[in-house]
């Protein structure tokens, strides 16, 4: 989402800088966008498709690989059933166009419902809570950062991943301007991240606590009759409901489970009551606890409650050129638990199963057994739960391929791996976060290079395998060869699906041939991007609930609410928990190979506070082991005050030292795989989404 100015000489980048003319990042530009030209130019980026014969490699041409893959996985679907077949993708999908477009053409061949994404390690409890709240998933709501006066930031760290769910661009200038107008900005988190620094006030918070302490503000403001409860029923239903439920919540009852005190809880609703616009947002360490579902919704029950939904400065919906969220509703539907997982009976939500079955889909016998697998733009070795199980599990496949520019610690058990183009050889859309923008805007940029003869954008690849899939269903042979190329060409551009959405966007003519309105083209004939404006309200058309009214006691958040008072009363306090961290200099696991982006100190260390240190007998830089229920690892220990007593804190997406030879600077790098601590047992009991946060560790001291 931030504009960049790529200069070139001849096919070398000689610069890459923020695009000051750009409307919605105006100049901000992050490390990984300068990151891109060694990501283009990176010597161990897949340029062909290879195929993994024994314990080595050997590039193929794209026909023939293609093919080959295409057989395979029709017999695997022709001879065990579709549902044989399963399909990761990894979140760098969310930033290529043409792989959100690309995603449902390959799953509407293969049929199965073995389908996984990263959203149950990340952000299905949101999706989820939208899903029960609006009747849509993909109705979600950001803060009107530009125009609030208070902002409640609960588990999130905006200044390293620059918004997340809330697409912000120039995000420390916006934050800074919060303060600048006089409003207040808050954070809650177990740890004082970067943002703090840019906020009023940082509060520690237990992991975990964040639902009983949206519960105990929920209380204060009713109890202290500051909810127009008349106001509320004419947008939303349940609010009776809601307030007897969080009425044996007080702030005394939840003080000693969340770490907070109870005077600092009814102050923190009172000043979010009082503010002239509020906005509440949770992010990443709120749903991945073991209350993301409760706390999720309770954000945004919050924000309708004290008259801060979709109005200005409150919590708003994006109103995007390209709506791929109209287009989702159709495609994925509105629903969850309409299949199960075979083995644990975990059920779907929003299109997919929890990626914490994957591992035992793939090794248990039986109808239904993944023997093929498709991984897309994913590392789920190191990205879900209990990593070393899947990563035998891996081992054990009748077929599998990544669509992957590099050979991770996921695609080295691949039997192909098909790289796309890099982000400069292709274009740029952002159809996912123009939908999560905190400001609507609308920004196609061309490839800065073309792409070598023959080379393939990710759409082009999940296209021709569907189109060729689909061909040796009802043909074989040549003839299927022949008519799997023959839907090929058949297939529109992404482009062309873009300028569909466009069209029938707020923007567009929608139809009406008596009206212009915004087109691609359009789009297009601004090089630094369309300003289409602050976000307006649109509850209408964004709250799909049977009878247009927001549902703020959804019957299954409601009683889950159960495990949270279970928690409340009876805190686990045996041990030590761990939680996970970001950087600015690191997008999950897949840029670990840019040298300017893993320069400098090892960042993978343990951080722990200086009391558990000293009782544990732990030196700042020594060694410790850490260890869960599932497993054990290494690293090095950084002794702060930033994280609170009891907390320890790893970053997610290290690990790479199987991968050496193929990633050869991410492999030197030092520090685990946090997911080996973390237990594909260990999930929330509605959705199965996993948990991530706040799970048990021991901790010993290595090093003197």
């Amino acid at each position: 989402m931030c504009g960049l100015v790529v200069s070139t000489e001849g096919d070398r980048v000689t610069s890459i800088r923020g695009d000051v003319d750009d409307p919605f990042s105006r100049g901000h530009i992050c490390p990984k966008g300068h990151a891109l030209r060694d990501l283009h130019d990176d010597p161990d980026r897949l340029r062909r498709p290879m195929r993994r014969v024994g314990a080595r490699w050997e590039p193929v041409e794209w026909d023939a690989a293609l093919d080959e893959v295409s057989d395979r996985l029709a017999k695997v679907g022709a001879r065990h059933g579709q549902d044989a077949v399963g399909l990761y993708e990894g979140n760098p999908t969310a930033h290529d166009h043409g792989a959100v477009l690309g995603i449902p053409a390959l799953l509407g061949v293969l049929g199965t419902h073995n389908h996984f994404n990263s959203n149950s390690q990340d952000s299905n409890p949101k999706l989820y809570a939208c899903l029960k709240m609006f009747g849509s998933a993909v109705s979600l709501t950001v803060p009107d950062i530009d125009r609030t006066s208070h902002l409640l930031l609960l588990g999130a760290n905006p200044v390293v991943s620059n918004g997340s769910t809330m697409s912000l661009g120039d995000v420390r200038r916006r934050l800074r301007a919060v303060r600048e107008r006089g409003g207040r900005m808050v954070l809650v988190d177990p740890r004082r991240n970067e943002t703090a620094a840019w906020c009023d006030e940082h509060v520690f918070i237990r992991p975990g606590g964040d639902a009983a302490l949206l519960l105990a503000i929920l209380h204060v403001l009713f109890a202290e009759n500051r909810i127009d409860e008349r106001a509320v029923s004419r947008i939303g239903r349940g609010v009776d409901v809601l307030r007897e439920l969080v009425r044996p919540f007080p702030p005394a009852r939840v003080e000693r489970a969340i770490g907070i005190p109870a005077d600092s809880v009814s102050r923190l609703a009172r000043e979010f009551s009082d503010a002239r616009t509020a906005v509440a947002y949770a992010r990443i360490g709120v749903c991945q606890n073991a209350f993301g579902l409760v706390g999720s919704w309770l954000v945004e029950a919050l924000n309708v409650v004290t008259g801060n939904f979709d109005r200005p400065g409150g919590a708003m919906f994006a109103s995007p050129a390209a709506d791929i969220g109209a287009l989702e509703r159709r495609i994925v539907g509105a629903g969850e638990g309409r299949w199960r997982s075979r083995v644990r009976g975990l059920p779907e939500c929003v299109g997919a199963l929890p990626s914490a079955v994957i591992a035992e889909e793939m090794r248990t016998p039986g109808p239904g057994q993944i023997r093929g697998f498709i991984c897309l733009a994913g590392n789920p070795v190191l990205s879900t739960p209990n990593g070393p199980r899947l990563d035998e599990a891996l081992t054990g496949l009748d077929i599998m391929v990544s669509i992957d520019p590099y050979i991770n610690e996921t695609s080295r058990h691949a039997h192909f791996v098909l790289p796309p183009v890099s982000p400069l050889e292709r274009p740029h859309f952002d159809l996912l976060f123009q939908g999560l923008a905190v400001r609507n805007v609308a920004r196609y940029s061309e490839p800065v290079f073309v792409p070598a003869p023959g080379a393939r954008t990710d759409y082009d690849i999940l296209t021709s395998l569907a189109a060729r899939i689909a061909a040796r269903r009802i043909a074989s042979g040549r003839l299927a060869r022949s008519l799997g190329r023959a839907l090929e060409r058949a297939v529109p551009s992404p482009e062309f699906w873009i300028d569909a959405l466009i069209r029938l966007g707020p923007y567009g003519a929608r139809g009406r041939l008596w009206q212009s309105g915004l087109t691609l083209a359009e789009v297009r004939k601004s090089a630094h991007g369309r300003d289409l404006g602050a976000l307006v309200p649109s509850r209408i058309s964004r709250v799909h609930t049977p009878d247009g009214l927001v549902d703020l006691a959804p019957a299954s958040l409601v009683r889950d609410v159960c495990r949270v008072a279970a928690w409340v009363d009876s805190p686990p306090r045996d041990s030590l928990v761990l939680i996970g961290r970001r950087h600015l200099r690191s997008n999950n696991s897949w840029m670990h190979n840019c040298p300017s982006l893993v320069k400098g100190p090892d960042r993978a260390t343990l951080l722990i506070h200086s009391s558990d240190a000293s009782r544990l007998g732990v030196v700042d830089g020594a060694n410790v082991g850490i260890a869960s229920s599932v497993g054990q690892v290494t690293a090095r220990a950084t002794v702060t005050d930033d994280v609170m007593p009891g907390v320890v804190s790893l970053p997610h997406g290290y690990g790479h030292s199987a991968t050496a030879n193929t990633q050869r600077i991410a492999g030197t790098l030092p520090g685990p795989n946090v997911n080996v601590l973390t237990s594909e047992l260990d999930i929330e009991p509605l959705i199965g989404n996993s948990i991530l946060t706040g799970v048990a560790v021991r901790v010993e001291a290595i090093d003197p």
